[in-house]
This record gives C-alpha cells, sequence and structure tokens, in this order.
C-alpha cells in the first residue's frame, strides 16, 4: 500500500497552503515552479513546514480538511 502525506507550504505573506499527495518531494517542486495549485501560484510557495504520513488517501483528504478548518 503507497502512503499518502499530508503537507503544509509557507507561502509569501506568511500564508499557508495544506494538501495532500503520494509524493511530497515532487509536489513541493510542481508548486515551486508554479503548476502545483491556483493558490501557490499567486502566493509564491518559500518553504515546507510540515509533513505528516497516512495509509491511505482518504485518511489524508480527512485530516487535510481538519488543518483547513483550524484557525491561525
Amino acid at each position: 500500500m503507497t502512503p499518502y502525506y499530508v503537507y503544509i507550504i509557507l507561502c509569501e505573506g506568511n500564508n499557508f497552503y495544506t494538501g495532500y499527495t503520494k509524493n511530497v518531494k515532487s509536489r513541493f517542486r510542481r508548486h515551486m515552479n508554479g503548476k502545483g495549485a491556483r493558490y501557490t501560484k499567486m502566493h509564491k510557495p518559500k518553504s515546507l513546514v510540515y509533513v505528516e504520513e497516512f495509509g491511505s488517501r482518504s485518511e489524508a483528504m480527512k485530516r487535510e480538511k481538519r488543518i483547513k478548518r483550524l484557525n491561525h
């Protein structure tokens, strides 16, 4: 079973972007190249600040939703 990861990127303006993926390094490179997500095209990524591993896509998606509901 391939693990999934939830990750948080610190972007310009000290904003955060949260997502999930199978390959964190590849996905972060896509964000850095402006091809990862609409949000990170508009808010340039600065650094990867958090990664958490999950056994399934559904677990990762649930965690991503919980993180996005948190107050900064």
